[in-house]
């Protein structure tokens, strides 16, 4: 191994272990105010049966972005500084917008119109060569990221419905994203950032252990959705689009399937419902950690498929690893589908 390399492992080292430290630590600390003010209550579309305090997504984020400065100057990634900065600010946003959303309630209209914000933030801040499909003229692509980019942060939050999902797609991808910046060159500061928020969602996973004793909250949900979707385009315009399409796989098809079909019966997809895959299943006879534990696994086998797709820069291998992906995905979104029973 290099000196380059050997610096770059120990500084993720330190990332990781201060971001799953802090995270820890902060939720431990601020518990108490998060049941007083923000429980999440029953209710019909809910998947938890009890009343359960909400909001460690807060020590997730803020450690994820302390973590990740830390690894920033380590490694002195000075000339990335407008895209971490845009990153920070975006994301302080919309875990901002979260916070209220989870204590009083916020109107659909303002909510989104944030969430094009900060996404159009990190947009902005992407280096004028950078490019996903240079085929695309650059307005159409950004244009398009945008979108996309607005999509997954939303798509993160409909998906985080049951103890552990979040963690169990969060997990995976990051793990597979600093793996790749030792095989594939994605850059060091998606590979401290992807650290780092590995580290902070370990230091809140037993917190959300079936039965959650803590839930993240729109707080966390919307900014990790946003930090996951930014590693993903900038895991993308590294060359590596197939492994960016394959990482979050299963959550773009459970969430992008369960909108069409509700946009097919007309119902009003901005409002709280059940009937993601994920939570069919739960009543289908699957157990909580039933339903994760298969999810974390297609999640891994997804990774390794990811991974494969970027050290073995081939057409033919991206096409064999999607098709690979998607069969992986549409088992277990059947799976989920039919009664256990």
């Amino acid at each position: 191994m290099g000196d380059a390399a050997a610096g770059l492992w120990k500084a993720l080292i330190l990332v990781f272990a201060v971001a799953l430290a802090v995270s820890a630590g902060m939720i431990a600390a601020l518990r108490p105010a998060f049941a007083r003010y923000a429980t999440a209550r029953v209710t019909a579309r809910s998947s938890h049966t009890v009343p359960t305090p909400q909001g460690g997504g807060i020590a997730v984020v803020a450690a994820t972005l302390i973590a990740a400065w830390l690894g920033a100057v380590l490694t002195n990634t000075g000339s990335a500084l407008i895209e971490w900065v845009a990153l920070g600010v975006a994301a302080v946003a919309l875990a901002l917008t979260g916070a209220v959303d989870d204590i009083r309630g916020l109107h659909p209209a303002p909510r989104l119109l944030i969430q094009i914000f900060a996404v159009g933030l990190i947009i902005a801040a992407l280096p004028d060569d950078f490019s996903v499909v240079p085929q695309l003229a650059r307005p159409i692509e950004r244009a398009l990221l945008l979108l996309g980019g607005v999509w997954f942060v939303n798509l993160v939050n409909f998906m985080d419905g049951i103890d552990w999902m979040t963690v169990a797609e969060t997990v995976p991808i990051a793990g597979a994203v600093v793996l790749l910046a030792f095989f594939a060159g994605i850059g060091i500061l998606p590979t401290m950032v992807a650290g780092a928020l590995l580290g902070a969602m370990l230091g809140f996973a037993p917190f959300n252990r079936p039965v959650a004793r803590l839930f993240l909250g729109d707080v966390g949900s919307l900014p990790i959705g946003l930090v996951l979707g930014w590693i993903l385009i900038m895991l993308a315009g590294r060359g590596h689009l197939a492994s960016a399409l394959l990482l979050p796989l299963y959550y773009l098809a459970d969430a992008s399937i369960t909108l069409a079909r509700r946009i097919i019966r007309r119902e009003a997809v901005w409002q709280a419902h059940r009937t993601h895959f994920y939570q069919r299943a739960t009543d289908n006879g699957f157990s909580v950690l039933e339903i994760v534990v298969r999810v974390f696994v297609l999640n891994v086998a997804l990774a390794g498929l990811a991974v494969v797709s970027a050290i073995e820069p081939d057409p033919r291998v991206d096409l064999a690893t999607l098709a690979l992906g998607g069969a992986l995905v549409a088992w277990l979104l059947m799976t989920f589908a039919r009664s256990k029973r």
